[in-house]
């Protein structure tokens, strides 16, 4: 992944460079999977420079890909992830996983292609495991056992970073579990995102869609709490604060986000430390955010967004407007308008309608990546 030399893409002066000159500074001039300081290092340039980052859920390589494309059309970081669903999912629906081995193995499968493909993409790429509760982390334990192994091996995780998300626990619980992973998890530079206060709706089979108004919002305290916990072991984490985040996406005026919350949390934190803006937030509930609350979100050091209904439906109605299109050649395989003994192949080509399905993706991570002014200007 190293070289000598910025990788012959970038020109110095473009305006790529800039994200590419944080890099640099960490010995990384080639396009990859970033890990450690320089995964490190890309999100503070993304929260000094008022950018964020968007992880997009992915769950098979056809999906993968339309991320990665939409990042390359830029000349722009992304972040694939995966959840414990969607893991299983890439290693396919037939195996077992009552012990999380498909998750484990759908996410370690999906990694690997990600690292495989990431260069030929000609930007960095963040490698992320999203959301992880309690009763998932046997799948946490299988994925960091190989981050361990890949380490020993390459000097590096396999990974980037690691979601866990213990919102349903107190949070003296939640955060004491963080820290005791992530104690293991720093000496591999690996980075950590921890969710205080729970994101509501519905995502990957978990449903808080019942809970309490109050848990929607956290508050200096709860988020200056697991600052206190998580410091004094690495600097590499991030936090999921809520701030009214829910999953899935609802009429206006249904879920009501107050982004000016988290730069309260900041000058909690400002006032007891003496940093400035020391949180690495993150955006959970992305799909479906107002552009303003975006922005406000932006201001108060948010540096990674999740993004994934939205990719869902762009990716579902990329299928839905070729059908329709081309409905006529699409009831069998001869016969179509043209004529009863016609052959329609070049129709239900599976290489026709997915690829249909990630242009459309495409379109629409491209999208998230300028609602998060993650753009070359």
């Amino acid at each position: 992944q190293l070289s000598s030399s910025p990788p012959p893409t970038v020109r110095a002066g473009s305006a790529a460079m800039a994200y590419w000159d944080a890099l640099n500074k960490c010995k990384v001039y080639e396009a990859c999977v970033v890990t450690g300081d320089a995964a490190w290092a890309l999100y503070a340039f993304a929260k000094k420079e008022g950018f964020a980052i968007p992880a997009f859920n992915c769950t098979t390589t056809s999906s993968i890909n339309a991320a990665l494309e939409a990042g390359k059309n830029l000349n722009r970081p992304v972040t694939i992830q995966f959840s414990h669903g969607g893991s299983a999912f890439f290693a396919g629906k037939a195996l077992a996983n009552d012990k999380c081995q498909a998750s484990i193995l759908g996410a370690v499968a999906g990694a690997r292609y990600v690292r495989q493909v990431a260069p030929a993409y000609g930007v960095p790429v963040i490698l992320h495991s999203d959301h992880c509760a309690k009763k998932l982390l046997p799948w946490f334990d299988g994925m960091l056992k190989v981050d361990e192994q890949f380490f020993a091996e390459h000097g590096e995780p396999l990974f980037t970073s690691h979601m866990l998300d213990l919102s349903e626990e107190p949070d003296e619980e939640n955060i004491a579990i963080c820290a005791q992973y992530f104690k293991r998890m720093a000496p591999l530079k690996l980075i950590l995102e921890m969710e205080i206060g729970i994101t509501g709706g519905v995502e990957d089979g978990v449903d808080n869609s019942g809970v309490s108004k109050e848990k929607l919002y956290s508050t200096p305290e709860d988020v200056y709490a697991v600052y206190q916990a998580l410091s004094p072991i690495s600097e590499k984490f991030m936090i999921a604060a809520a701030f009214g985040n829910v999953h899935g996406v609802y009429k206006p005026g249904n879920v009501k986000l107050r982004p000016e919350l988290l730069e309260q949390f900041q000058k909690y934190c400002e006032e007891k430390t003496g940093a400035a803006k020391p949180y690495f937030f993150v955006f959970h509930g992305g799909s479906g955010s107002e552009k303003g609350d975006i922005a406000t979100a932006l201001q108060a050091g948010v540096a990674k967004m999740n993004v994934d209904t939205d990719t869902q439906w762009a990716y579902w109605e990329g299928l839905l407007k070729f059908y329709k299109a081309n409905e006529g050649y699409l009831q069998g395989q001869i016969g179509n308008p043209i004529g009863a003994d016609k052959p329609n192949k070049s129709y239900y080509d599976p290489r026709k309608w997915v690829r249909e399905s990630e242009v459309a993706m495409a379109s629409r991570v491209a999208e998230s990546c300028r609602d998060l002014r993650n753009i070359n200007v």
